[in-house]
């Protein structure tokens, strides 16, 4: 049995980052899931649907298929996100299911994700939660076979508090034929106060750009149309290898393979250099949307938040990104009711709204993360209040989303359709190069093609487009 521990995952050395390909599977462990089926349900960021896409591939090299119906699986397992409050509801509310689930047939239950790299949650596990089968963190799925097999005879938690290395050779099922994950870094240590991602998910450490290429060249051969590059700070990339090599140099050498489109997240502000911008500038297959986050307008805020940069910073790099790539979209990130934040502190964070009219944003009341510093700060602010802030905030957010997207009325756009849209199954549903969902009437001829789709009607989150 390993256990996660807080002090261990906070801990940061100098050891060298080793690029392993430890993934392995025996002939026997290959006929484990034979004629059983699999479910498993992500929460979270991109970064944890990449992970369920590692997860799935290697159950399926197990012998399991997989099932959209949880009633119908041998196997269950539930990948986490630690990030807010909310998510850890979900998963524990799911988890009362599966439990009435488990007493009236046999299931193999499994918990993983960054909620599994958290102390509290495991004791929780092991106090009120003994039938969970096994429990895995962020850093071993590739050990998924080993873990599954020696969970049939008792529970097995097996989560590892270290800084991390770079498993290269995971196998990987997409969900879809024609948009991919690529994952370029892993990591964060920027350990911004409020964030458990720092210890969720190690020290940052950088693929090496040889592997990224590749994978990317491989699925321009598979007929993919775009590649999303992903970090916890994709603008960080780079700065922990022993090469003069930094984001700037990896997103021009991925436009150079002609993959037709290319977007990256999650950016952090103070990573987002003048070079990035001129690349993105200079090549039309690095797609016009940028995800920045903002958290808070706030220069009082944004010091006890420990992001390290100021409004005034954050603002001159949005301007400078918006002169230098015209017809950009710019969604953002926004954290109401951290502790201390007064009204005048929350009237920064509309100004800036205001000034940066936001394409969109994720906005959430101040979640706090046990074991991180914010989580020690006094929280004098009434739940009221922070409900009072959000709903003023969202409504900013949705009348700058609605102008923004009333730009699009009539114009002719490039969509790339991707799937069926789930409010009309006559309907294609897919995404112009500045992340606008559209609807389109069209037939499943046209999935995985990007077309020129000639917007017909607005609304906040949306449009429907007619093909040109």
């Amino acid at each position: 049995m390993n256990l996660p521990n807080l002090n261990d995952a906070r801990r940061r050395t100098k050891e060298k980052v080793e690029i392993l390909d430890n993934y392995k599977i025996t002939e026997e462990q290959k006929t484990l899931g034979l004629n059983k089926k699999y479910f498993v349900k992500t929460y979270g960021c991109q970064m944890n649907e990449h992970d369920s896409e590692n997860i799935k591939a290697i159950l399926e090299d197990m012998g399991y298929t997989a099932t959209d119906n949880m009633e119908d699986a041998n196997l269950i397992i539930l990948n986490t996100c630690a990030i807010r409050e909310n998510a850890h509801n979900k998963v524990f509310g799911l988890l009362g299911r599966i439990k009435h689930m488990k007493q009236s047939k046999e299931v193999m239950v499994g918990f993983g994700g960054c909620m599994a790299q958290e102390e509290v949650i495991v004791d929780e596990i092991l106090n009120k939660y003994k039938w969970i089968d096994f429990v895995f963190g962020t850093h071993n799925i590739y050990d998924l076979p080993n873990i599954i097999e020696k969970s049939k005879n008792k529970q097995e938690i097996d989560v590892f508090s270290i800084e991390g290395d770079v498993i290269e050779n995971i196998p990987v099922k997409r969900d879809s034929k024609y948009k991919a994950w690529v994952n370029i870094m892993y990591g964060c240590d920027k350990f911004c106060t409020y964030c458990i991602v720092p210890y969720t998910r190690g020290k940052q450490r950088s693929r090496l750009p040889k592997y990224i290429i590749d994978e990317v060249n491989e699925l321009i051969k598979d007929g993919y149309k775009e590649v999303t590059l992903l970090g916890q700070n994709v603008n960080a990339y780079g700065k922990d290898l022993d090469i003069d090599y930094n984001m700037a140099n990896l997103l021009e050498d991925v436009a150079k393979t002609n993959i037709e489109r290319i977007r990256f997240v999650t950016s952090h502000p103070w990573d987002f250099n003048d070079d990035m911008i001129d690349v993105m500038s200079k090549y039309k297959n690095i797609m016009p949307y940028i995800h920045l986050p903002l958290q808070s307008g706030s220069d009082k805020i944004l010091k006890l938040m420990g992001r390290r940069y100021t409004k005034e910073e954050y603002i001159d790099l949005y301007n400078k990104l918006k002169s230098k790539i015209p017809n950009c979209s710019i969604t953002t990130d926004i954290i109401v009711g951290f502790p201390n934040e007064t009204k005048e502190d929350f009237q920064d964070t509309l100004d800036v709204v205001n000034i940066c009219k936001y394409d969109g944003a994720f906005t959430f009341i101040f979640s706090p993360r046990i074991g991180t510093p914010a989580s020690r700060m006094k929280d004098d602010i009434t739940l009221e209040e922070k409900e009072e802030r959000l709903q003023t905030l969202n409504n900013l957010v949705n009348k700058y989303s609605k102008e923004n997207n009333d730009k699009y009325l009539n114009k002719i756009v490039p969509v790339l359709l991707e799937d069926y849209s789930s409010k009309n199954g006559n309907y294609l549903k897919g995404y112009t190069d500045t992340m606008k969902l559209v609807n389109v009437k069209a037939d499943s001829s046209y999935l995985g093609k990007i077309v020129n789709v000639k917007i017909t009607s607005v609304k906040t989150w949306s449009m429907d487009g007619e093909i040109i």
